[in-house]
Parts: structure tokens; sequence; C-alpha cells
């Protein structure tokens, strides 16, 4: 077994020279959420059911060609990976079914990322489920095992998924993530967190649904990881630790009453059916459903449908061969029908709901089941056996601990769960840049902070102005980590999961070049982590395949730092020539925010500027492709620091780095604290240091498998600084100017006068 490339001090990580290692990091790589042979991104419909004929070798990418995109990565600074992988790919082909030539292929792929010198820790990913369901993550067979009917699933509403919608080009944006509170994932969810107290009749194998799916999904991830134990050259270097699932989701599990929407529940975009609802048109009973959209201050009822499957049901029928997959079904589970009313939740003679509150108490007790209780109880008892799956094949593994998104972590601290190794690893997305998919440099939302109660109205969480919004990001981030402190005790804080959507405002920046709104989006969000003291962060995303016409290849997602048909980052220092981003009145940062129209925001307009649309672009032809914001993602980092970071940050727009140690001694001549200095911002001959005290080297070196500038220092003990500054440049508008910065000061003013 290697030595322990990384182990875990408290709230730090540590390397072998007892140095803080920060975590840069990224996905990789979103391609691995979908096939390579049959190529089956999200908008290809041609043989989508055949589940279980399918391939996810060369996912993400060939052994041949995974080379050049580590060396990519690595040359852009990160040093960590979060690998993707999902549970159809190891078991596709059926239960027990372990696709070999994957794992070869991976192993194979990790050897090669190892070379590099990352740190790795594996993501067993999923999204709403299955792609089946919308998403990604649990093989076709799981549906037909909870005895659903994928081919149905379209016309009952049951979930909505790009490879059978009419035209796959049309798909709603951001319409996938709804699949959530839609049929499939309720059921799903439900059964495999809780399919023992909710569903005790259904019965596969002689074990509940609940044991049925848990066994399989912690066997075919225990199968994979003994698999790379076996390899005998990946444990521990360069995989340091193994994720939770991504992700997870309560499916009904803490529901009060079924008939209505939970309170908790806050993206409703297109038809958002009671959850009721979904059991009825499931079933094949025509609703008149609400639909939502999104709009200038959030999510808003926009009318009703009418959405009628014509007797077509989610459900197989009572014919179908349930022997093609070798189980067999209990008796008392009988297909063609809906498993809740087997249940007696509701009586399909007369589709009278007779149990509303079903699933809001705990039947073993009689306690009331809320979202904080799930997590502590049915989520940890799932969680308690995956990290028993992953402990048994590497004792000394990180865990990567991810609870359900933006929900209170589970009160953990103190007790036999507060593992010392650890980590918690939150997500978080800006979800109105996410769902508008535009950078409104006006308003913006502490989303956390409504969620944990904060404010007596929302209207009290809108923030006015870019430097206020990016605040409010590292208010909230901070608040994630600390809420996680209290909750589950010390432990670092990484986030697994941050990124932008790079199509923004009708891909103006596709035919334009300019990628300010994007610049300006992704450097909020690096400001927020580092402003956060988070342990470290993996980007969200990249991807082989991404382009501007299918970005990231999967339900009009478009989040990948790489793409095809753009310009390739260089290697050097950055050239403004080459990088269209400029102070551009036309350009969507500025979105009618740096118009006249706007820059005054008073007590009479406030409302009309915060409701409509601000953020229109207009498009420009030819051939104009751009650096994919890189200006914003390439970035200064501490790699390994001798003592404590006690704060470090990047300001883009004056190319300024700092960094605050801790030292507990003077800097040992072999263990400098190491910074990564891109030379994309601070070239050679270009570029003043400062610091505290003690020596510093600038040196371009190649080590890891690629090129890197490196700023290496050695300081005295006690609170020490450092300052790096390279080339200031016009970045684009999105990174403001001391103009705007008195026009967000104004606009913080009027909107405390009218609130």
């Amino acid at each position: 077994m290697a030595p322990l490339r990384l182990r875990i001090d408290g709230r730090t990580f540590r390397d072998s020279d007892n140095r803080e290692v920060t975590l840069h990091g990224i996905n990789c790589a979103a391609d691995a959420k979908f096939p390579a042979n049959p190529d089956q991104p999200s908008h290809i419909a041609d043989n989508f059911f055949d589940g279980d004929n399918v391939s996810f070798v060369n996912r993400p990418f060939s052994v041949d060609d995974a080379a050049s995109h580590f060396a990519r990565l690595r040359g852009w600074g990160y040093n960590t990976i979060r690998y993707v992988f999902t549970w159809e790919a190891i078991e596709h082909a059926g239960p027990g079914r372990y696709d070999e030539d994957w794992i070869q292929h991976t192993i194979s792929v990790l050897r090669v990322a190892k070379k590099f010198g990352f740190y790795i820790f594996m993501d067993p990913h999923q999204d709403v489920w299955s792609r089946f369901s919308g998403g990604s993550g649990a093989p076709l067979w799981t549906l037909y095992a909870c005895g659903l009917d994928p081919k149905k699933f379209d016309v009952t509403e049951a979930a909505l998924v790009q490879n059978v919608y009419p035209d796959p080009a049309k798909f709603p944006k951001m319409i996938w993530a709804t699949n959530y509170t839609r049929l499939v994932c309720q059921v799903m969810f439900t059964l495999f967190f809780g399919g023992r107290d909710f569903a005790p009749k259904a019965i596969l194998d002689g074990k509940n649904i609940q044991d049925y799916l848990e066994d399989h999904y912690l066997g075919a991830c225990g199968h994979l990881a003994k698999r790379i134990h076996e390899a005998g050259d990946l444990e521990y270097d360069p995989i340091v630790g193994w994720e939770s699932l991504n992700e997870p989701n309560r499916g009904l599990i803490s529901f009060q009453d079924l008939t209505v929407i939970p309170k908790e529940q806050k993206l409703q975009k297109g038809t958002s059916p009671t959850a009721w609802q979904a059991i009825l048109t499931g079933s094949g009973r025509a609703c008149e459903i609400a639909t939502w959209d999104f709009g200038g201050m959030g999510p808003y009822q926009s009318g009703t449908a009418l959405i009628d499957p014509e007797g077509k049901t989610a459900w197989l029928s009572a014919d179908y061969d349930d022997s093609h997959y070798g189980w067999k079904r209990d008796p008392g589970w009988r297909l063609g029908e809906c498993i809740w009313a087997q249940h007696g939740i509701w009586d399909p003679s007369t589709d009278t709901i007779l149990k509303k509150d079903y699933f809001g108490i705990d039947p073993k007790n009689g306690a009331k089941i809320d979202y904080e209780y799930f997590t502590n109880h049915y989520y940890m008892a799932h969680y308690r056996k995956y990290k028993t799956m992953v402990k048994s094949v590497f004792p000394d593994s990180l865990m990567f601990f991810q609870p359900p998104v933006l929900e209170i972590p589970p009160k953990i601290k103190g007790t036999e769960d507060d593992d010392p190794n650890m980590i918690f690893a939150p997500h978080f997305y800006d979800g109105i840049t996410l769902l508008t998919k535009k950078w409104n440099r006006v308003w913006n939302i502490d989303v956390f902070g409504v969620l944990r109660g904060k404010y007596l109205t929302p209207a009290f969480a809108i923030k006015i102005g870019e430097n206020a919004i990016r605040n409010c990001f590292a208010h909230q981030l901070t608040a994630i980590r600390e809420e996680g402190t209290e909750h589950m005790g010390v432990h670092p804080c990484v986030f697994t999961e941050i990124g932008i959507p790079y199509d923004m405002d009708n891909k103006y920046a596709y035919t334009s070049g300019d990628y300010s709104s994007q610049i300006a989006a992704l450097d909020a969000n690096h400001f927020a982590l580092e402003e956060s003291k988070a342990n470290g962060f993996a980007l969200w995303t990249y991807v082989v395949m991404n382009n501007h016409f299918w970005g990231d290849q999967w339900n009009g997602e478009d989040l990948s730092i790489y793409s095809v048909d753009d310009k390739p980052v260089p290697t050097g220092s950055f050239s403004p020539a080459a990088s269209r981003a400029s102070l551009d009145t036309t350009s969507p940062s500025f979105s009618q925010a740096q118009s006249s129209e706007t820059l005054t925001v008073s007590p009479t307009n406030l409302k009309e500027t915060l409701s409509r649309d601000q953020m229109s672009s207009k498009s420009a032809g030819g051939d104009v492709r751009g650096h994919r914001a890189a200006e914003a993602f390439i970035r200064p980092t501490p790699v390994a620091t001798h003592g404590n970071v006690t704060w470090y940050g990047f300001d883009l727009r004056g190319c300024t780095f700092k960094l605050a140690v801790l030292a507990p001694t003077a800097t040992p001549e072999n263990r400098p604290t190491t910074i990564f200095l891109p030379e994309f911002h601070f070239p050679t001959g270009e570029t003043t240091v400062e610091v505290s005290g003690g020596k510093w080297t600038i040196k371009t070196e190649d080590s890891s498998g690629t090129s890197q500038q490196i700023l290496r220092w050695w300081h005295s003990e006690g609170d020490q600084t450092l300052t790096v500054k390279g080339v200031i440049r016009k970045q684009g508008a999105g990174l403001g100017t001391e103009e705007d910065e008195g026009y967000l000061a104004q606009c913080q003013r009027q909107a405390c006068a009218v609130m």
C-alpha cells in the first residue's frame, strides 16, 4: 500500500510534509453520464430503451487521449479530480452482471491520471435517478424492478426525458431538475431509502425492494473498489477518497400532505404537479396541472395545462415478462397497478386519496418526519452502509460526505458518525444565473438565507448590485460551511460542485466572442469560494465533447470550461489581442444594467427594475471564438502551505493575488510554501512580489507531466503575508469599474430606503 499522500488534520488537509493542501479541483468528466457505445447523449433517441446493451468504455475519454486532457487540466492549475462514474456503467446488463471491460478501462485512465500528480476522489454520480428518468446514474433494470414502464414516462409526465422529447433541441432549459418532484423519482428514491417502511409489499427475490436496490448499488460500487484495490498501484495514490451518492433525494418521505406542493419545494418550472396529481397521471388519469415559469422575481404560476395520458400508465402491465432479469417478484406485489394504491394510499376505483399523510409519519415509532428527520434517519442509515463498504476495501480512505443539497446536515457532532476522516462535501449553484442563463449584475437573492429563515420576507433577501451579489455568494458559502461544522463537527469543507452556464444571453458569446458575462459570473463564484475559507472545491465541469450547439450533450446544460468550438487557451501569458472580451456597451454583461434607463434605481422604479428581463443580448456573426472565460478559471492558488492558510484570494480586476499564512516555525528549506502562479496572468518580467519576509522564487517547472509556473516562498514563523501583482487588462464589463462601484452603492442605499 502506498503511503497516504493526503490526510485530515482537524479542518485542514495535510500532505506527507505536514503542509496544508488546498484542493483546487474539477469534475472530470460530465461525459461519463451517458454511454460511449452506442454514443448516446441525451438528445439521441436511437436504441434508447436498449439499456442493457450499452458500454461506457471510453468515458470520460479514451486511454489514448487521457494524457492530453489531464495535461490540460494540470496546466490550468487543477490538482484535484472528482472522478465521475455511474452505477449504470458498472451494472447495466442486469443485476449482478458487472462490466469488467469498463472497470479495466477506468483503472487504465486512473493510471494515466496518477502520472500527473492529481488527488482523486471517486464520485458515484446520479441525477434524478437515471438516464431513463431524465438524468443519469442507475441502470434501466432498476425501474423495471420497481414495476415501472420507462416507455410510458413521456405520455404520463412521470418524467421529462430529452431523448424522447418531440424536438430535443427545444427541450426546456433546466426542466430536467423538476423530475425530482415527478412520479418516477418520487417512487424510486422513496423505495431506495424507505421501501421497508413505506412499501412492505414490494418484495423481490425475498428482499424488500429497498434492500434489493441498495444491496446491488453497494455491491456494484464495492466491486469497482475491489478491482481498484487489486490493481495494486492506485490505492491512496492517486485515489485519496470516495464520495457518497451524488445529490440524494427524499422522494416522498416527509411529505405531510400529498395533495399540496411542500412549502420547501422551491423549484417549480413547466408543469408542477402535486404528488397526488403525479400519482393520478401516472395511472392514466387526466389532470389539470399548474404551470410555472421563472421570471424577474423568481418562479411564478403562469397558468394551467391538461395532462391526459388517455389511459396509458407509467406502471408495467400485468402481462409484462417479469422473467427477463431473472428475479422473482412476490405474488403480493402486483404488476399493472400503482404501488401506492397497493399500500392503501388511494383507491383506484374512485380515484380518492385515503392517506395523504402516509409518508409524513415514521411507522416504526409514530414520529413526524420532516426533511431533517429524513436526513438523520433514512439517509444516514444508507450512508453508514456505504461507508462500511468503502472502509472494508480502503480502511484509510477519506470519506466525502454529501447530504441532500442545501438541506440541514445531519446532527452527528460528537457521535460515532463524527469520523475524523470525513469531509463535508456540499454543492452550491447560483440558481438565478443557472435557471435564466443570464448574469444579472443588478440583483440576486440570498437563497440559502431564505431557506434558513434569515429574513422576515424574501423581499429582504434581494441583493442589489454586483458587489453585493458577490458578497452574497460568499456569505452563503460561508454559512453552508459553518452549518456543516455546527451539525457534523470539525471537518474540512470541499464544495464538490459549483459552476456557471456558458450559454448565457441566448449564446451571445458564441457569436460575439465576448465572454464578459461568463467571466463575471465565474469570478464571482471563485471569489465566494476564496472568501468562504472552504478547503477546496471541484468545479462543475469538464466535458470533452462540449460544443456550442449541444453544450455538455446532456439536458441542454452547458457548464464545461472546455469546448471544441472555442479557441484553445494559450499555454503562455494571456494575450489581450487574442481575447475579444472588452468593455463593449452592447455586451450582455451590461445587459441594460449599464444603460441609462437602469443606472438609476429609485424607490419608484425598483419594482420594475427587478421584475423585468434586463439581460437581452444581441447577436453577431462570423467566427469570433473566445477563450471561454479562461481569465476567471485559471487562477493562482496555494498548493502546499507551511503552517495554516488564514486567507487567500485573487482580485481578477486588479490581477492581484494575496495570501496570509500563520506558520508555527520558519519554513524548512525542503518544504516551502508553494503557489500555482499561472503565466496566463503573471508573465515573466511583468510580475511583482511583496512579502512580509523571507525569500521566494518563481520558476516554470516541468513536473507531474506538465509545465506549471510555481512560486516558492520560504518565510519565518508567525503571521506572514504575500502579494503578487500581474498584468492588469480590461477583462470585460462584468468585472466592473470605479464608476460601477459608485452606481452599485447607490442601488444598495435606494433599495434599503424602499425596503
